[in-house]
């Protein structure tokens, strides 16, 4: 067996509310929308990972969500023109990424980031 793929699910009752942070802002397509349920995603092949963790690193709570992206502090500055709210950094870290830690919509904590 293989598993093939994860997919977080994030309790609300009001799902299109995920559009303007998860598409538009973080440009992932809309993959299914059945009204009481909506996926966003990418078709690009992604790794599969689970983490748990204690801490979220340099003293950070855990993120709810991990998010790797091409360019962190273009989606630092996105995130800041839509009125996201900004919680840690953007800073480079010692284990060699540049992340910042933002809410979305639901007040999941998001950490964006970028590997050097």
């Amino acid at each position: 067996m293989k598993v093939k793929r994860i997919v977080a699910n994030i309790a609300t009752p009001a799902p299109a509310r995920a559009a303007v942070f998860y598409k538009d802002v973080l440009g992932l397509d809309l993959l299914m929308d059945h009204g009481w349920i909506q996926t966003y995603g990418s078709q690009a092949e992604t790794a599969v990972q689970l983490s748990f963790a204690s801490e979220g690193g340099s003293g950070t709570p855990v993120p709810d969500l991990s998010i790797e992206v091409d360019d962190v502090n273009e989606a630092f500055e996105r995130m800041k023109a839509a009125g996201f709210a900004i919680e840690y950094g953007p800073v480079d870290e010692p284990w060699g990424v540049r992340r910042f830690y933002v809410r979305d919509p639901f007040g999941k904590l998001v950490n964006i980031l970028a590997h050097a």
